[in-house]
């Protein structure tokens, strides 16, 4: 039996005969066989070749069967993998009544595709296999991702994406051996009660529903799946379920024409393969009171006449009540045929349909010519779909298959572009890191992903339903409000509205309080909001999933930009197409560290590596941090700011950077003027300062300088001239109060002489170069950057830090003279310096020489935590760019980012320290690249990218508290060990 049909060959019939007797089929059918060529992109199609082939395999085919083998090509029943009992009765009505087809439901992939191989290796002829896989076969089976609804998708404005997503859609069809989807909606849903389609649709205008569509279909198209446009001619405008009774459409004629018809019209001009009839009461359309799928003047006039529909019509469900109650089971297969279908799909008794039309063959009441005009169709159909030369599904890696990378990455895409943010009034998004906000969760489904990611962000104070009343007669703490509303999408037809109870909780707060309202759900659910106008901030996310939860929360940060749309009107106070666009603000959100390619267990590893540098007492805490992929793996907190154990160490807390402020502050600025080309790198330091720069240091270039290859002294210890004789501080230099005179505070109480930050820069420029220009670490190139910056910007080098910097990348927490900005007890004291402040550095530079310039220096002075350090490393990795600005360009870093004085024995790239070179004590990752790039910190802090693993690694420490003559954790490299970790934790 298996394979009978497949390989039949054509007779001596000549090709001319088969041809004449086609003619009247292809008058009918040319435009299937037409837009269906698209759909095959191996086949010549539109050639002559490729028709002939296709009616020799049809005529062969046709002319071999039997009358009831024709009648039971037109049949399509329902198969559920998911029960055993459904395996048996379809193999029966296979090989016993030659259906035509089957569509699968629910069920798993293995299993379906093996009864699928089964099924069609006891067919004669291949079955045409279908899925009803609206937003992908997700929706029927399990272990396979969900693509979005229609009505979110109907929210994205990039049609491009909706087409890549129709293509991925039908690429999961494909492999399941699936040949025609029961999609896309076509249903233009003006009816916010309608309980069937709803989400479903892209929306309730029809130029949204059509473009979105199009997309949807020709992406399926491109993966060579045929395509089902329903639910003809609307279903959008009903508020009753054709799945429970027959729903009234009371639309005039015209109506009907301008909105419902109107995506059918322009899907069919670009080759829709099929089209699904709804079971509905359109008086307008139909006189009788016979459904629209059993009229004639719907399927075949309407239709198949004045639409010049060529493709397949197919039914919807004939077990449907919609249906079953206006035509006994017994005949409406008859009925549905005779109105023009040419698919019969869920019968509730194929073996009677089969018999039923068989009779009406007989009695002429429906003729030969007419079952061969949809019996030949059908095989056209096959034919186009490959099934000519069939081959079985290959279960061997297909349920990674179905959801390989590149499928959850665009369901992200998806579900990114779909947010929409209605109302920002007063631009309150995006919020700002590290404030307190409340959040109160609405809804009966899980909140759980979306709590937990905006918890990573900011401080969040949870109140409840019933704590209400006594949050709005208090005086509360927090500065904003987060109201999100979850539903389950765990289908389209789950109540999405909010209950009476949290409408009256929205209006109260939102009277109160600076409300953002995040909807993870329909919508349509906004129409029952009493104040709208109220809400500060409305942003949807459309549906609830942990993807879907991790965007918003992301969004309402700035770590993502919003762009879609409405896709309808909730009520009058939301329009179609209404949306506001938000932009990227902010680097580096956190994301899966399994998604980004780690082993989550393997970082257990550094967990104990920074307890045992704890325990062992080579720092107080620490703060780690690994970002892949433009995302945050792994950041923790650990320890305590200092041994007295008081204050543990918190991700926002602030560390001394020390040296790490070379290639966060100093570096981008002269990456930035050599990106504008305001100096180069063979610049020297007399093109930079004319006539400050002494003779003996005048030829000196920039890449000499930041290749630290200059000849400078390594450091001057300044503040020792500002000692008295017991090694204080002098009266001379400082004073315990503030004064014209002694502006710049370094410590408590204490302020420092004027003039003296120009004595520091004097004796720079008068101090003995080495007697080699060989490599020597000098901290002094970068007080003589500064000096450039500062008189050639006119301003303070703290403030073009922020204005350039910090400010352009939304960095909240990275300042000089942290002390005056930022509570005591969130800075991590550095040292407790007995030798020149004698007091506990605690929110004021470590560097001696930084302090003496008023705590603001180009070699040290900054003070971050390392998140934000790493948004700044990010930006290296990205060349120059960061989300929101370009900062300079892949020349200038590459420029940059490269060794001239190896040969001199000299690691160091312009700005950037390198990987150690052969024989040097490794001090970073062995597996680091030979592209990667970073600095250490005196204070013990570190910051490394490697571009090959597109990776940030930071570690910040203060391994100097007590006292920075506590070299353990240098002694031990307890920081390059940490970083290997780092590589061992990525997935092979």
């Amino acid at each position: 039996m298996s394979g009978k049909y497949r390989s039949r060959k054509v007779g001596t019939e000549s090709i001319c005969k088969m041809i004449f007797r086609f003619s009247a089929l292809l008058t009918i059918c040319s435009s299937f066989v037409l837009c269906s060529q698209s759909l095959d992109p191996l086949a010549v199609n539109g050639s002559q070749e490729f028709i002939l082939k296709q009616e020799q395999w049809v005529d062969s085919i046709y002319n071999e069967l039997t009358l009831n083998e024709k009648i039971g090509q037109l049949f399509v029943p329902m198969v559920f993998s998911e029960d055993d009992k459904q395996y048996q009765t379809t193999l029966e009505l296979i090989r016993e009544y030659n259906i035509g087809g089957i569509i699968f439901s629910r069920g798993g992939p293995i299993k379906q595709s093996k009864w699928l191989n089964t099924f069609q290796e006891n067919s004669r002829i291949p079955l045409l296999v279908a899925m009803d896989a609206e937003w992908g076969v997700g929706m029927r089976l399990d272990s396979v991702i969900d693509f979005p609804w229609a009505m979110t998708l109907g929210a994205i404005e990039d049609l491009d994406l909706i087409e890549d997503l129709g293509y991925r859609m039908g690429q999961q069809e494909k492999r399941l051996g699936v040949h025609l989807s029961y999609g896309p909606v076509l249903d233009v849903n003006t009816n916010p009660d309608n309980p069937i389609i709803g989400n479903r649709s892209f929306g309730e205008s029809k130029e949204r529903v059509t473009q979105r569509a199009l997309a949807y279909m020709k992406g399926h198209h491109r993966a060579g799946i045929l395509t089902t446009g329903k639910h003809f001619p609307g279903h959008g405008d009903t508020d009753q379920d054709s799945h429970l009774t027959l729903p009234t459409i009371s639309l005039s004629k015209e109506r009907i024409s301008e909105v419902e018809l109107y995506p059918y019209r322009k899907l069919i001009d670009q080759g829709l393969s099929a089209v699904m009839v709804a079971h509905l009461n359109i008086p307008s359309l139909v006189d009788s009171i016979l459904p629209a799928s059993l009229s004639r003047d719907v399927v075949t006039k309407l239709l198949r006449e004045d639409l010049d529909f060529r493709g397949l019509i197919v039914t919807d469900a004939l077990n449907m009540k919609g249906v079953t109650q206006y035509a006994s089971s017994s005949v409406v297969d008859k009925v549905a045929f005779l109105a023009g279908h040419d698919m019969l799909l869920i019968s509730k008794d194929i073996p009677k349909g089969i018999e039923v039309i068989k009779d009406a063959i007989k009695t002429s009441e429906i003729s030969e010519d007419r079952l061969a005009y949809s019996v030949k169709k059908i095989l056209m159909a096959k034919y186009k779909v490959g099934l000519h030369e069939y081959r079985p599904v290959d279960t061997t890696n297909l349920i990674d298959d179905l959801n390989s990378p590149e499928n959850l990455e665009l369901n992200r895409q998806a579900l990114l572009k779909a947010m929409t943010l209605i109302k920002n009034k007063g631009n309150l998004l995006p919020l700002s890191e590290n404030q307190q906000i409340g959040y109160l969760k609405l809804g009966d489904a899980s909140n759980d992903v979306f709590m937990s990611q905006i918890s990573r962000y900011a401080d969040i104070e949870s109140i409840g339903m019933e704590s209400i009343a006594e949050v709005l007669n208090s005086s509360s703490s927090f500065d904003k409000l987060i109201i999100s509303h979850h539903k389950s999408d765990h289908s389209p037809y789950i109540n999405y509205r909010f209950s009476d109870d949290e409408i009256k909780a929205v209006d109260a707060l939102s009277k109160k309080f600076d409300v953002v309202l995040c909807s993870f759900t329909s919508p349509y659910s906004l129409g029952a909001l009493k104040s709208p106008e109220q809400i500060e901030s409305i942003i949807l996310g459309y549906q609830n999933s942990d993807e879907a939860q991790i965007l918003l929360a992301d969004a309402l940060m700035g770590y993502n930009e919003v762009q879609g749309r409405l896709p309808v009107s909730p009520s009058s106070f939301f329009e179609v197409g209404q949306g506001i666009d938000l932009g990227v603000t902010r680097e580096l959100p956190y994301g899966n560290p399994e998604k980004l390619g780690f082993d989550p267990i393997k970082f257990k590893s550094i967990d104990s590596l920074a307890h045992v540098a704890i325990d062992s007492l080579m720092t107080p805490g620490m703060q780690v941090l690994v970002a892949k992929n433009g995302k945050i793996a792994y950041h923790k907190s650990y320890g305590y700011h200092t041994y007295e154990k008081k204050l543990r160490v918190e991700n926002h807390h602030l560390y001394d950077l020390a040296s790490l402020t070379k290639i966060l502050v100093s570096l981008p600025l002269v990456m930035m003027e050599y990106e504008a080309g305001n100096l180069e790198l063979d610049s020297s330091l007399s093109d930079l300062l004319p006539g400050i720069i002494p003779h003996d240091k005048q030829s000196i270039t920039v890449k000499a300088l930041l290749s630290h290859n200059a000849g400078l002294k390594s450091w001057i210890p300044f503040y020792r001239k500002t000692l008295d004789d017991r090694e204080k501080p002098s009266s001379l230099f400082y004073s315990t109060h503030y004064s014209k005179k002694y502006p710049y505070q370094i410590a408590n109480n204490l302020y420092l002489l004027r003039s003296y930050p120009q004595k520091v820069m004097e004796t720079i420029y008068d101090s003995p170069l080495n007697s080699s220009s060989r490599y020597n670490y000098s901290d002094l190139g970068y007080y003589i950057l500064m000096d450039y910056f500062q008189r050639d910007y006119g301003l303070p080098f703290d403030q073009i830090a922020s204005d350039f910097l910090f400010r352009k990348l939304n960095l909240e927490r990275t300042s000089y003279n942290a002390f005056t900005k930022y509570a005591s007890e969130e800075v991590v004291p550095s040292e407790i310096d007995t030798y020149f402040r004698n007091q506990t550095i605690d929110g004021y530079v470590h560097d001696r020489g930084a302090a003496l310039m008023n705590g603001v220096g180009g070699h040290a002075g900054l003070f971050s935590n390392a998140k934000e350090v790493a948004s700044i490393m990010q930006v290296f990795l990205r060349k120059g760019v960061s989300q929101r600005d370009s900062f300079f360009g892949e020349k200038t870093f590459n420029d940059f980012n490269y060794r001239y004085y190896e040969h001199l024995d000299n690691r160091r790239a312009v700005g950037f320290d390198k990987k150690s070179l052969d024989g040097e004590l490794r001090h970073t990752a062995d597996s680091a690249s030979d592209s990667s790039f970073g600095h250490y910190g005196f204070t013990g802090t570190m910051a490394w990218a490697d571009p090959e693993y597109d990776l940030v690694f930071v570690i910040l420490t203060n391994r100097t508290y007590p006292t920075q003559e506590n070299r353990l954790l240098i002694k031990h490299r307890i920081r390059p060990r940490m970083h290997q970790l780092v590589y061992d934790a990525i997935i092979d």
